[in-house]
């Protein structure tokens, strides 16, 4: 895969970079029975402020003063890479994402940005990028104790890998899709929809890299959304988490009933609070792993 501009116009969406039958940036290694798992650009950005906290966050706390390259792994509808693009603006910067609807969205926000498309699970390039940044797309990858190491030595030296992963474990809705997934009614069609998202405690990436890194940072966040209503955390998770789930179930008629069987415990398990709205508690992993000056 090139590593960086050249015979490119920036802001030229640039050729599939995927080999065939490999599963796609930010979608389950194994698809789901059932119809096509896409993702909805528009849906993705309903939460845009919200979703783009953590990406601004994460940024801001990579010591990399000068990059020459950086790349967006799982860049998805461009809000991540913006912030990128205005954190460092001297930068050549690439957003690379598998889904062509995203790309689109993504090309149509920036147009100095080189957009690829392109699989995380299998992208490699050692040492060609200062920093290698990726904002909530891992968690879609498996195998993290072979895809994380293979992301840092892609890191240029005196450069940086920056991770940002959704915590499942431990949540209210964690609980309340199991739950929901457990049914009867659907738990046989769910069965390999289950297995499409990996997080691990923060102890395993700082295992993972401790001995790699010369200075490495680990940290989590939980942030507190208020938002209008049960129904909008339904759409946030409609718009990620869901995805393979919805896709694996036969018909309009089951995912309707799946939501609405979901959505009756997110009811429960989200009270309204004293001004009407619900919170929405949502914890983060971050990572920054700085590779030496040699």
């Amino acid at each position: 895969m090139p590593c960086d501009a050249s015979g490119h116009t920036l802001g030229q969406l640039a050729v599939d970079a995927r080999r065939p039958g490999d599963p796609g940036t930010g979608g389950p290694a194994e698809q789901p029975k059932g119809r096509a798992m896409s993702w909805a650009p528009d849906l993705y950005l309903r939460f845009q402020d919200e979703r783009t906290r953590p990406a601004a966050e994460l940024a801001a706390r990579v010591a990399v003063a000068d990059p020459r390259a950086v790349i967006d792994l799982g860049c998805g509808p461009g809000n991540s890479t913006a912030v990128l693009r205005a954190r460092w603006p001297a930068a050549e910067v690439t957003g690379l994402d598998s889904d062509a609807a995203m790309l689109a969205a993504a090309a149509a926000s920036n147009a100095r940005v080189r957009w690829v498309r392109g699989d995380a699970a299998s992208w490699e390039a050692d040492g060609a990028f200062d920093v290698v940044y990726s904002n909530a797309m891992l968690q879609w990858l498996p195998d993290h104790a072979a895809v994380v190491p293979r992301l840092f030595r892609a890191v240029a030296p005196g450069g940086a890998l920056a991770l940002q992963i959704p915590v499942r474990m431990g949540s209210a809705i964690d609980r309340d899709v199991a739950a929901a997934i457990a049914d009867p009614r659907w738990r046989d069609a769910l069965v390999t929809a289950a297995r499409a998202l990996t997080d691990h405690d923060p102890l395993f990436y700082y295992d993972l890299l401790c001995a790699r890194a010369a200075r490495l940072d680990v940290w989590t966040t939980e942030y507190c959304h208020a938002l209008d209503g049960p129904e909008a955390i339904l759409a946030w998770v409609r718009g990620t988490r869901l995805r393979p789930f919805l896709a694996a179930l036969p018909s309009d008629a089951d995912r309707q009933e799946f939501e609405a069987a979901l959505l009756e415990r997110i009811t429960l398990s989200h009270p309204r609070r004293g001004d009407g709205r619900v919170v929405f508690p949502f914890r983060r992993l971050f990572l920054v792993a700085y590779r030496g000056p040699t």
